[in-house]
């Protein structure tokens, strides 16, 4: 798989893994649904099941915001495996325009969103560097 490729396969995933950094340090992972447009990764906090609107992902992310996204694949023959990670810095949009657009470009891949508009905050994740396997 060459860049190019790399970055077209983890576009069209339905869901990623975010991984963020604890306040103690340690790594934190969620799965989550995204949108890749450009350098940038969209997602938002939705109203799927959870307890708060104030996940540990948010809390993370104010703290510290250099974040990982993980996008693979898997089958029982190895040689069809791959897995593409996107490494980044990542920011909350509470409210205004910048939310709005979030949770347009979501809708155009999720219109689950549509029947059940999101309230938490969005997340922008400015994506630095991408890494993936295998590379060819």
């Amino acid at each position: 798989m060459n860049p190019a490729q790399a970055v077209q396969r983890f576009a069209h995933a339905r869901v990623a893994r975010l991984a963020t950094v604890r306040e103690d340090g340690s790594p934190h992972l969620v799965p989550f649904v995204f949108e890749l447009r450009g350098d940038n990764i969209y997602a938002v906090v939705d109203d799927k099941p959870k307890r708060t609107q104030n996940v540990m992902r948010v809390a993370n992310i104010r703290r510290d915001p250099r974040v990982s996204v993980l996008v693979d694949h898997y089958e029982e023959a190895w040689g069809k495996l791959w897995w593409i990670r996107a490494d980044g810095e990542a920011r909350l949009v509470e409210e205004g325009e910048d939310r709005d657009f979030v949770i347009r470009v979501l809708t155009g891949k999720y219109p689950q969103y549509l029947e059940q508009p999101p309230s938490g905050p969005a997340i922008v994740i400015h994506v630095t560097q991408w890494r993936f396997w295998p590379q060819g």
